[in-house]
């Protein structure tokens, strides 16, 4: 019973996150009563007050006792857990969500990028080095991204890079597998892995971060030409990993 609830709980959750995002219930609205609602999303009432609650922790709800809920300005009120909402929307109704996200990843990863390269380049170069002869398919290079930019993460001695990126992985991993459907971006890949390989053997932490900014660069320079929606509507399931750095 408590694992049917649950999931009636996510999936309340997930439609509440829809209609807020298609401008059913737009912020600054308020929500219809909790009996009419739970008839709306087809859920039971107990399982609706779940989700509620925990849209109001995230930040999409403001639950006032005797008050109807209303909907919160989630992209200014909202916590680091909207993302993972957002990330599990319909994206044709975030068309600029991509975009800002690489954005604000282009910013940091140098950053990290160059931290870990001075603090420990001998276990970025072997990373890397253990890329070579990788299957030249979508899937391998985008888990060795991830890999890549976790381990960074993690070698910049700031726990909280590592606590945002791990918040993106299935999305992640979603989206560079379909970056990486096209061949020559897999070889705009391993030219970025070979050039911060060598930086790495130098323990050149700016030449590092500037090989970072410039290969994020040219990925935000392509989202543009990517159909990102449909490829994730296609490609849904739940990405696992077997190892982390």
């Amino acid at each position: 019973m408590e694992d049917r609830r649950e999931r009636a709980s996510e999936r309340a959750e997930r439609l509440l996150i829809e209609r807020i995002l298609d401008g059913t219930y737009p912020p600054g609205t308020t929500l219809p009563g909790e009996r009419d609602l739970a008839r709306e999303l087809g859920t039971a009432r107990p399982a609706l007050r779940e989700a509620l609650q925990r849209l109001a922790r995230d930040g999409w709800l403001n639950i006032h006792q005797g008050k109807a809920t209303e909907v919160n300005d989630y992209m200014r009120d909202g916590s680091l857990n909207v993302l993972s909402g957002l990330m599990q929307a319909d994206l044709s109704l975030l068309p600029d969500f991509v975009p800002n996200l690489l954005e604000m990843w282009s910013l940091i990863a140098p950053t990290y990028t160059h931290a870990a390269v001075e603090r420990d380049p001998r276990a970025v170069h072997e990373q890397l080095y253990g890329y070579r002869g990788l299957a030249d398919r979508p899937d391998p290079y985008a888990r060795a991204q991830w890999r890549l930019h976790r381990l960074l993460t993690w070698l910049s001695g700031n726990p909280v890079y590592g606590l945002v990126l791990n918040g993106f992985r299935d999305f992640y991993i979603r989206l560079s597998r379909l970056y990486y459907t096209d061949p020559t971006r897999r070889a705009e890949a391993r030219d970025f892995w070979r050039a911060l390989y060598e930086a790495a053997l130098l323990a050149d932490g700016e030449r590092a971060a500037s090989l970072m900014w410039e290969y994020m660069q040219s990925i935000r320079r392509c989202w543009p030409e990517l159909d990102v929606a449909g490829w994730l509507e296609e490609q849904s399931e739940v990405v696992v990993l077997d190892e982390e750095p």
